[in-house]
């Protein structure tokens, strides 16, 4: 199935491959290739040209932890599961109880407390970073 945004990301691939326009042939032995995919494995990274990118200019990849990226995730995963069942309970019976409405209320709470963490990890990196660029 072809995406709605098909001509914007044609677009924007071919922007991408004209902003890395110079190649750089490397050969590595088969024992560094393997020691190469298990770095990228332990970065997490599974864009090759990325990796060797960062590594040959920076030395280092970043490999951020969002341990309050996974706690959002993991309550919109349970508030949308609770809002399933709350739904289906509506239908069947025709009511929706108060207790489930302040579970739905203190759940979506703790997601927004979280995503607010989140992003300012995430403002405060990017600002870092714009420091070291100029």
């Amino acid at each position: 199935m072809i995406s709605k945004n098909y001509k914007f990301e044609k677009k924007w691939r071919k922007r991408k491959v004209k902003e890395y326009s110079k190649g750089i042939y490397v050969k590595f032995k088969p024992e560094e290739v393997e020691i190469l995919h298990n770095r990228m494995k332990e970065a997490g990274v599974q864009n090759m040209s990325a990796y060797i990118r960062k590594m040959a200019l920076n030395g280092y990849v970043i490999i951020p932890e969002w341990p309050d990226l996974n706690q959002v995730i993991s309550l919109h995963s349970r508030i949308s599961n609770n809002l399933n069942q709350y739904a289906r309970k509506a239908n069947e019976t025709g009511k929706l109880y108060e207790e489930d409405i302040a579970e739905i209320k203190q759940m979506h709470n703790e997601q927004t407390k979280f995503l607010k963490k989140t992003l300012e990890a995430v403002m405060y990196l990017y600002e870092e970073d714009s420091k070291k660029k100029k």
